[in-house]
């Protein structure tokens, strides 16, 4: 009895250990859950692979007011902005979306009210000091509402987004989202956002081995003028708004960027009345295409837009410091820094100081 005792436990024993090749049928299915360090690299090469990179922008001037007895005249440039990377099936994997709400005032004399070197800021860079808070029925500020709702668009398609149930609260708050996952999160009306993100999917780009992308903005009234009666020019805000959408790879080297520019003119006359159409949506340069008119003005022939393509393809695969340390020349006072290396000296004649500047902050903002 104790030899066959004997004889049954080291043939389990011997069980246990896969001598028979049974144990190694059992535990293959634990191997694969804890790949070993070559099907980590594997595991990356399939997460990485091919993905869409899309920059939205939707616009409107409606805002602006005419000068009345009681108030004076205001010029309001709204611009929504999505950042947004999309998987091979369409999904969101990244979205960043922010809005410039620029104002510039005018005083009773149609002079602008505003000083023209401070650059604007948008309501994600405002943070705290938006303001929303105050009036939030539910305690958050307006960039703590949009993260909720980036966060909720994650792992989502357009069509799934373009979905979402939707209420009427207001007349200034037509679609705030109706759904137990952001009832308690978002209160801010969603069109303009959920529109920014359907632009971007439909002017996409394919980018491969992106693992982050990220939004870049900066904003300019620099160009805004008032009032010149002697001469007769009509007073006019100028609100440029400079955006970049860029993916980077795990080594943050840029793998696809979009750069835009929406340079809004709003205009008045010398009773502070708006002239401008506030009912049309200002195209950006990229919209305007043939329309925005440098090809007449280039020394090289070449539209604005066809400009920054050429610039943003130089920037693929190169770090965000390697993009910064572009030597550059000055043309005129209206051109500091025109690129001056010979892969860009025959396709891009535009100041570019913005432009990096946009990928540099999208980079520090990338997720």
């Amino acid at each position: 009895m104790k030899s066959k005792l004997f004889v049954l436990l080291l043939v389990f024993g011997l069980l246990a250990f896969g001598v028979f090749g049974c144990g190694g049928e059992e535990t293959a299915p634990v191997d694969e859950e804890a790949p070993g360090e070559d099907e980590d690299e594997e595991e990356v090469v399939e997460t990485e692979g091919s993905y869409k990179l899309g920059l939205g922008v939707i616009t409107s001037i409606g805002r602006s007011r005419d000068a009345t007895d009681e108030l004076t005249a205001q010029a309001q440039a709204d611009v929504v902005m999505a950042a947004v990377l999309f998987d091979a099936d369409g999904r969101v994997v990244s979205v960043t979306i922010d809005n410039a709400q620029t104002r510039v005032p005018f005083d009773e004399d149609m002079q602008v009210a505003a000083d023209l070197t401070v650059p604007g800021k948008t309501k994600v860079e405002l943070g705290d000091d938006y303001g929303m808070i105050r009036v939030s029925e539910i305690g958050k500020e307006w960039y703590e509402q949009m993260e909720a709702f980036e966060s909720w668009m994650i792992g989502q398609t357009v069509d799934e987004i373009k979905g979402l149930q939707v209420k009427v609260v207001d007349d200034a708050h037509q679609n705030v989202p109706d759904v137990p996952e952001l009832t308690s999160l978002v209160t801010i009306t969603v069109e303009d956002y959920i529109a920014a993100v359907e632009y971007a999917y439909n002017h996409s780009i394919e980018v491969e081995n992106a693992v982050s992308a990220g939004l870049g903005t900066e904003i300019s009234i620099a160009r805004s003028r008032g009032y010149d009666e002697a001469n007769d020019i009509m007073p006019m805000a100028q609100i440029d708004n400079t955006m970049a959408a860029v993916a980077f790879d795990a080594n943050g080297v840029v793998v696809g960027a979009l750069i835009d520019n929406a340079q809004i003119r709003i205009n008045f006359d010398e009773e502070g009345q708006v002239t401008s159409d506030r009912s049309v949506a200002p195209k950006t340069k990229v919209q305007l295409g043939d329309e925005y008119g440098m090809i007449r003005a280039s020394e090289i022939g070449k539209e604005w837009y066809e400009q920054i393509a050429a610039l943003s393809e130089w920037m693929v695969g190169q770090t965000v410091d390697e993009i910064l340390s572009l030597q550059v020349k000055v043309v005129d006072d209206a051109h500091q820094n025109v690129p001056d290396v010979p892969e860009l000296t025959s396709s891009v004649t535009i100041t570019v100081e913005s432009y990096l500047a946009c990928v540099a902050e999208a980079y520090a903002n990338a997720k």
